[in-house]
């Protein structure tokens, strides 16, 4: 069945479908988002395989942070070899192991696979459960500036001296703008916001109002949701896999190979280090609430509930063009 969120409300209401099949603009984005193990992968390929059948091409642009590196495609849930044999894929495992990778760097990437893709009269589905990295694909980005491995170092420690709750107490003291855009289980953007502060930067929106105002091409912003207590149980079993697939040998490796910190970051690096999946899957369940969170504040966003339902007809209701009312 076909979702929409409704302005003003809570709740989730059945949108009225049509029996038409819309023509595909070539020049729009189709951008999914959802939390962790809701099945993004699987909607997207559905989606190229029903361009394909009516003669236009779809191609997956990864936005996923970890996705991206080459040597973590257990860790991060990468498409497997079957996946990308159904479908076009880029940006995914294509950035070393050892390099550090910001979105900004992201972004230039992602741009210019976009408009490659719109050149040639395709579709770029633009793919990710990393936010950043989504709202980098779509607008240009504002770039905050680098700041040093010591002062990243350094509240490295504080973090796993004095925990996240202090720093981000430090952090409200500085900015309660930031402190409030920041969840406290948000690490890597409270140690960003932290580390720009110490070294004398803004850390302001730059842009003000909605990012989704500022998107470079017309884009359909494409949500992705299920059952709380079906995507809790799919996350569990995605860890499992993860762990029986290799995932503790991959994080070896990815060591041996002198991973960068920002590879390092990977959801569930850790854990698997030291083999404790509970602690993964806890981690995993709090970061999809994240995930959720920021998919509740995307406007407009279509939304899309995978319970019970084959990814084909999902598919074809996106590309019919039977658009959720916007949120």
């Amino acid at each position: 069945m076909h979702y929409a969120i409704v302005a003003g409300a809570a709740t989730v209401e059945p949108v009225p479908r049509t029996d038409r099949f819309a023509d595909v603009d070539g020049g729009t984005v189709l951008a999914l988002f959802g939390p962790t193990a809701v099945g993004k992968s699987d909607v997207a390929i559905a989606l190229v395989e029903a361009l394909a059948a009516h003669g236009q091409q779809g191609v997956v642009i990864g936005a996923d942070s970890m996705q991206l590196y080459a040597g973590l495609g257990v860790v991060s849930g990468a498409p497997t070899a079957d996946q990308l044999s159904r479908a076009e894929h880029r940006l995914v495992g294509c950035i070393p192991i050892d390099q550090q990778f910001s979105a900004g760097e992201y972004g230039a990437m992602a741009h210019a696979e976009i408009d490659r893709v719109i050149e040639a009269g395709g579709s770029p589905i633009v793919v990710g459960g990393t936010g950043l990295y989504l709202q980098a694909a779509l607008t240009e980005l504002p770039l905050r500036p680098p700041v040093s491995p010591e002062t990243e170092d350094a509240l490295r420690l504080r973090l796993e001296t004095e925990g996240a709750e202090a720093l981000h107490r430090d952090l409200a003291e500085q900015s309660q703008a930031a402190a409030k855009r920041i969840n406290v289980a948000d690490e890597r953007r409270l140690l960003r916001a932290l580390a720009l502060l110490r070294e004398g930067h803004s850390v302001d929106d730059q842009a003000g109002g909605l990012w989704t105002a500022r998107m470079r091409h017309p884009t359909r912003l494409i949500g992705l949701i299920r059952e709380r207590d079906e995507l809790y149980a799919r996350i569990g079993d995605r860890v499992e896999r993860i762990a029986a697939s290799g995932g503790a040998d991959e994080v070896a490796a990815a060591l041996e190979a002198g991973a960068s910190r920002t590879a390092r970051m990977a959801l569930g690096f850790r854990e698997l280090q030291s083999g404790d999946l509970e602690a993964m899957k806890q981690a995993t369940r709090r970061y999809a609430k994240r995930q959720l969170t920021w998919l509740g504040k995307l406007e407009p966003v279509e939304l899309f509930a995978l319970d019970e339902v084959d990814v084909d007809q999902v598919a074809e209701t996106i590309l019919r063009g039977d658009s959720a009312r916007d949120a």
